[in-house]
């Protein structure tokens, strides 16, 4: 059997709904001759069983007209034809400029209170800002700004109905904790708190933000992973405090931004809970968890150091009435927060200056991550 030959028998075959033969439309894929023996396969946009049986049965019949005797068979697969490469999706929210994850790699170091307080010294520098509580486990962020009986409107946006977020102190703010009862536990699977976390991130009217924080749940879990897979964030921020225990997590925290998969520049570590100072004793630093833990670590890790906070007892009371410390004016701990954000805001203009614009990343498998 000659190869041309049965290429010329198939330039008089064609696929339901095509025009053209399979030959002139490129849908042969491979031939394969052995002896009497032959192998067509042939790719079809077609992928309905009626429309690959034809095929298979018309690329038989003209192959035999030449070669009676040769034993053919065909291997039909249907492509559904897909959007041109060119055309490029439209990139989530839009009018959100920038959008900063605040991470921990564990519980406890200080992380809704540092999201909390840069939120608000980016709201004072005269930045329009949002911030969406990702915690779905454990919703601080109703508290902390003092609106934890408030509850999110919805408006209207061209004919559709959307989420109105809660706004204290300047700063847009959307939580789980605004949709459930203070005093349950949210039992849900991964799947219910992304599809949550969704609603929060698309179906809420933020309008135009310079900045959107993402207060994220501590660790480096499926919510961590969703976020990075809904939204192209701009940057992260990890805080820790200086004991070993925390510095080992808020290094793997580190690692998962930069995960070449993901590749979420991190903009640097805040060490909170430095250092106690007593009233009574205001020029002496106690360093009960350690000294430069979290400094040292972003040496090792060729990461920046944004700044320290000490172990004062007015930010967690200031949390907790809902009333963060950054709103102090010239107090030491409103001009620590200041300083931690205007470093921040330095590596932001050198990433964005730099670097180029981060890509959503879809993830296949859960050792693993593919870019979209």
């Amino acid at each position: 059997m000659n190869k041309q030959d049965i290429i010329k028998a198939l330039d008089k075959v064609i696929a339901v709904g095509s025009s053209h033969s399979i030959i002139d439309s490129n849908a042969v894929k491979n031939i394969d001759i052995a002896e009497n023996r032959v192998l067509v396969e042939v790719e079809i946009g077609n992928p309905t069983l009626q429309a690959k049986k034809k095929l298979e049965t018309d690329v038989i019949s003209a192959i035999k007209k030449t070669y009676p005797e040769a034993e053919i068979k065909v291997h039909v697969v249907g492509k559904i034809a897909t959007q041109a490469v060119n055309v490029k999706p439209e990139r989530p929210l839009p009018n959100v400029k920038n959008i900063i994850a605040v991470a921990s790699g564990k519980g406890g170091v200080g992380k809704s209170t540092v999201t909390s307080n840069i939120a608000v010294t980016l709201a004072k520098m005269g930045f329009s800002v949002g911030l969406l509580d990702a915690d779905v486990y454990g919703p601080s962020m109703p508290l902390m700004f003092d609106v934890e009986n408030a509850r999110p409107t919805s408006v209207t946006v061209d004919g559709k109905p959307k989420i109105n977020p809660v706004e204290n102190y300047g700063v847009k703010m959307l939580s789980l904790g605004f949709f459930v009862d203070p005093n349950d536990a949210v039992i849900w699977r991964g799947a219910m708190a992304n599809k949550a976390l969704n609603q929060l991130l698309f179906d809420a009217e933020w309008g135009e933000l310079d900045f959107m924080l993402v207060d994220l749940p501590p660790g480096t879990g499926d919510i961590h992973l969703s976020m990075v897979q809904a939204v192209p964030l701009t940057g992260a921020v990890v805080v820790s405090t200086p004991q070993p225990i925390a510095l080992a997590d808020a290094k793997k925290g580190v690692a998962m931004f930069a995960q070449p998969e993901i590749n979420v520049p991190v903009f640097g570590i805040v060490e909170n809970m430095s250092y106690f100072t007593p009233d009574e004793l205001p020029d002496n630093k106690y360093y009960i968890f350690g000294q430069d833990g979290a400094k040292n670590l972003s040496k090792d890790l060729d990461v920046p150091f944004l700044g320290e906070i000490p172990l004062v007892q007015s930010i967690r009371e200031a949390g907790d009435v809902g009333r963060p410390v950054a709103l102090q004016d010239n107090s030491p701990l409103e001009k620590a927060f200041t300083e931690i954000t205007k470093n921040m805001l330095t590596q932001l203009v050198k990433r964005n200056k730099e670097l180029p614009p981060t890509e959503i990343v879809r993830i296949t498998n859960t050792s693993g991550c593919a870019a979209d």
